[in-house]
């Protein structure tokens, strides 16, 4: 047995740890395994950093075995910068090294397990021209995931049916609308209905971009004829993004024909994209053909959906978010549904690293840079006074009045408050707009709203749904 040590100059760690002498027990390099360096790494490791720290950055690695140099596996890219980054000292001090001084460690980055992974569903067997382009779908995608709302609810039940009855009704599904509000995973949710439950229908779900990299590696090996047995033979074709397809007239042309083609087969065509069919530069024949089935819009989540969202992705990752602090990021973030996702997963990574119970406070630290902030210049007494009326069933000449019967004075006390939230304008001229009242008024039901809301559940709600319609 050979003891070797190792004089390290200063090892210094984020856990505030320094080492002056490294001792490593054990045979010489060529005779220790890869395994007993890297549990003695671990042993080092637990004795220099904090339990939380060693939990969230050392436990989740694995040692992987077989692999020349040693290879490690970690959950993600961050972990291994993370390790590379503050643990660099260490790692040079018991791995092999380089010829430059560093650490001969192959890493892997280990495939999520969760929800959110892409994977390739079990494709049918291939038949005679088939080509190889095997489609993707996120598994998270599915029709049981989709949070419905106002905005979605048409849309979803028509993917639904289509998905039931391919080819039976709304052939061809256009579906519009903006970025990231959720076409992508209805298109999704429709394959992997179809996959479950039509069996024998052949499927392809494909982005405008891969069908044109396909056709130009067909038209190189002149293969097109297989090509176009393959996509006119299909069960269902599902294309997300149709508005990357313009000025692109020659690909315009071969989709356009095995459009009819499958059309005229009664196969199922569904179609993505960012605007409606009258808005794409493409051919008026290409127009005319997608605007024949079902064009359906997908819009912005109302306030309620946006909260319901947030929650349901909270709950997928394991993250207890209070229903107060959703709607306070609802309120705030509201274009589109991949920012309220990003929003969880970072707000979740936020309180986990530093170890933080959330609040308000910790809320606007960590999603300040993603809040949108209304235009002000939008917003206005009349809009204010005219969304409360509504809100609680008043007239707006009430909430301008001196009545003093609460079913008005309460509402105009959240007018009043509102008012002061939402506007730039000094007290003054705020509580003149509310028939000549005094900002000294404006002051008192701005902090009786402002305190009545930190233990009033159902008020809080109903000014977060009045914010919302005054900002929209």
């Amino acid at each position: 047995m050979v003891v070797v040590f190792r004089r390290q100059k200063c090892l210094s760690f984020s856990c505030g740890n320094i080492v002056d002498n490294l001792l490593i027990q054990g045979c010489g390099m060529g005779e220790r395994s890869s395994r007993d360096i890297w549990s003695n790494f671990l042993a080092f490791m637990r004795d220099q950093c904090s339990r939380a720290e060693y939990e969230n950055w050392i436990a989740p690695i694995r040692y992987v075995e077989g692999h020349d140099p040693i290879a490690l596996q970690v959950p993600n890219v961050f972990v291994q910068g993370y390790l590379l980054e503050n643990y660099y000292e260490a790692l040079t001090s018991f791995f092999p090294r380089d010829k430059k001084g560093k650490p001969l460690i192959t890493f892997l980055v280990e495939e999520s397990k969760g929800r959110g992974r892409v994977i390739p569903p079990k494709a049918p067997k291939r038949r005679e021209g088939e080509v190889s382009l095997a489609f993707r779908l996120n598994d998270s995608y599915t029709f049981d995931n989709f949070i419905e709302g106002p905005s979605n609810q048409f849309i979803k039940s028509a993917a639904l049916n289509v998905a039931s009855r391919p080819g039976k009704s709304y052939n061809p599904l256009f579906i519009h609308g903006g970025v990231g509000l959720g076409k992508t995973h209805l298109l999704h949710g429709i394959a992997h209905f179809v996959h479950r439950h039509h069996k024998k229908k052949q499927l392809q779900c494909i982005t405008i971009e891969a069908f044109i990299n396909d056709l130009v590696s067909h038209l190189r090996n002149k293969s097109i004829d297989k090509m176009k047995r393959y996509y006119r033979n299909l069960d269902v074709f599902l294309v997300d993004d149709i508005q990357f397809l313009q000025n692109r007239l020659n690909f315009e042309e071969e989709f356009c024909n095995t459009f009819e083609a499958l059309i005229n087969s009664s196969r199922q065509i569904v179609i993505t994209s960012d605007k409606p069919p009258g808005q794409l530069q493409l051919s008026e024949r290409m127009i005319a053909r997608m605007e024949r089935g079902l064009v359906a819009h997908i819009g912005t989540p109302d306030l309620e959906t946006r909260v319901a969202i947030l929650q349901h992705k909270a709950e997928q990752i394991g993250f207890v978010l209070p229903s107060h602090v959703a709607f306070y990021i609802a309120e705030h973030i509201y274009h589109n549904v991949r920012q309220l996702e990003g929003a969880v997963n970072r707000l979740s990574a936020y309180c986990r690293i530093m170890n933080l119970k959330i609040d308000q406070g910790v809320v606007d630290r960590a999603l300040s840079e993603m809040f949108q902030a209304p235009l002000r210049s939008k917003i206005s007494v009349d809009r204010i006074l005219h969304s409360v009326s509504s809100m609680f069933n008043v007239r707006e000449s009430d909430l301008r009045g001196n009545s003093r019967v609460k079913e008005v004075s309460f509402p105009r006390q959240i007018a009043m408050y509102l008012a002061k939230e939402l506007l730039g304008d000094s007290l003054m001229k705020i509580a003149s707009a509310f028939g000549g009242k005094t900002h000294s008024t404006l002051l008192y039901s701005w902090k009786k709203i402002a305190k009545q809301l930190e233990y009033d559940e159902m008020l809080r709600r109903r000014v977060q749904m009045t914010r919302h319609n005054i900002e929209a």
